[in-house]
């Protein structure tokens, strides 16, 4: 007790400790220094410990005014890499100061956001569209106008989880929607469908699991059949999407559903997300039939779920690169296109410019990531390097300005430059050589 008691009188008081400080700490608000020298001297009581307050306040004032929010090189060769934002986002400047976000410039009177994406949507897709703040949100609103207090009919084997915790059947719970599940985890026929409908039925549901695939004896009916019933029996078809694809990627070795290929088949109204094959932020597409879409448009939740003045025109600019059909302009489309020979090309020039650590090419994989496309990985060429202490040098890369995100395979840090932008490599090299 008398060494605590000791400890916690050679403490400096709140006024003794600022002005210890206040020659460093001119470019902050006093308020703040205040608060951070108290925040201080309470851990120290309680750690029982006397030294290293002043620079502890300092660093803690440093990273108050340091931006959390960072840019990062990701060389892990995951493309849509859900903790690192999922697509990188393509260029464009941010509208600094006012905008004509809902202005029209043309009649002087007041406008609708959604005319900066929506032409541009409905160029894209051939039919009228709208934007909401992510897919989850387009699934909930979807179930929300069309389907709040009646049944959808959804197959046991699509009520996925989409990331987070996030689930299917609690999104249509939280709608208002009641669900009707039909066949099984791995088989669900037409006839399950044509069951199922009744006069409380309001919308079939098709749910395409991007995130997991379920092989061996499975079934489920072409999209054009269940388009089919729908229209039979005069009840929408809607289709959640989820991973966006809007080019055919085919040719890069992907396969991936087209969101045209859907509205050809017959459905009604599709959803999915920005962020992950369209290559572009964070959003969520509701798109169809044009009446379906304007009902969603009027409904109460669609205000709750609209795009702020950042997403919208960060989406304007993914949208219009692909409309214009410049891919080049996109990140993650390019990421996606490069081929295994052209990959290592890069890595053979970026390898002999690496002089302070052992190093050497390996072949390996990149994967999608982003919830799209498990089961789908790309031949790639990975710069394998050799330390004696991988954790620590995994570290170091973290702690780089630009922080460089790797992975480590075989205690080696490994890097696929598929997912490093061009501009970032001298960054990344430095990182490596300091």
């Amino acid at each position: 007790m008398a060494d605590t008691n000791q400890i916690l009188r050679e403490l400096p008081s709140v006024d003794e400790l600022v002005n210890r400080l206040e020659p460093k700490t001119a470019a902050y608000p006093r308020s703040l220094v205040l608060a951070e020298v108290r925040r201080i001297l309470a851990e120290a009581r309680h750690d029982l410990r006397t030294s290293g307050l002043e620079q502890q306040v300092l660093d803690r004032l440093a990273a108050i005014a340091r931006p959390s929010l960072r840019r990062v090189i990701n060389a892990t060769g995951v493309v849509l890499h859900t903790n690192l934002g999922r697509a990188p986002l393509p260029r464009f400047e941010p509208i600094a100061g006012y905008s004509n976000l809902e202005y029209d410039l043309a009649s002087g009177k007041r406008g609708k956001r959604d005319v900066h994406t929506g032409a541009l949507l409905e160029r894209l897709l051939g039919c009228s569209a709208i934007a909401v703040n992510n897919n989850a949100a387009a699934v909930y609103l979807a179930l929300h106008e069309l389907a709040a207090g009646y049944e959808v009919i959804v197959s046991r084997g699509e009520l996925i989880e989409i990331g987070d915790g996030f689930r299917i059947p609690d999104i249509m719970t939280r709608s208002g929607a009641i669900l009707r599940e039909i066949g099984t985890t791995n088989k669900t026929n037409l006839d399950d469908y044509r069951t199922a409908i009744s006069e409380r039925t309001r919308l079939i549901l098709r749910v395409h699991p991007s995130n997991f695939h379920v092989e061996g004896f499975t079934a489920k009916p072409p999209l054009a059949d269940l388009a089919s019933l729908a229209k039979e029996r005069a009840i929408p078809l809607y289709e959640d999407l989820g991973s966006g694809c809007i080019v055919d990627l085919k040719p890069f070795g992907l396969h991936e559903p087209l969101v045209a290929d859907s509205l050809t088949a017959g459905v009604d109204l599709v959803s999915f997300s920005t962020d992950k094959l369209l290559g572009g932020p964070q959003s969520g597409i509701l798109a169809g039939r044009a009446d379906l879409v304007a009902r969603l448009r009027r409904n109460p939740m669609f205000r709750a779920f609209r795009l702020d003045k950042l997403i919208c025109q960060a989406l304007e600019t993914s949208l219009r690169s692909l409309v214009l059909k410049r891919w080049h302009e996109i990140p993650a489309l390019q990421m996606l296109s490069y081929s295994a020979d052209q990959i290592r090309s890069r890595a053979e020039r970026f390898q002999r410019r690496i002089s302070r650590v052992q190093s050497e090419l390996i072949d390996g994989e990149s994967v999608i990531g982003g919830g799209a496309t498990p089961a789908q990985s790309l031949p790639t060429v990975l710069i394998a390097i050799q330390v004696d202490d991988v954790i620590a040098f995994e570290r170091k890369l973290r702690s780089s300005d630009p922080p460089v995100i790797a992975r480590i395979e075989n205690d080696r840090l490994v890097l696929d430059l598929r997912t490093v932008l061009v501009e970032d490599e001298e960054a990344l090299l430095r990182s490596i050589e300091d």
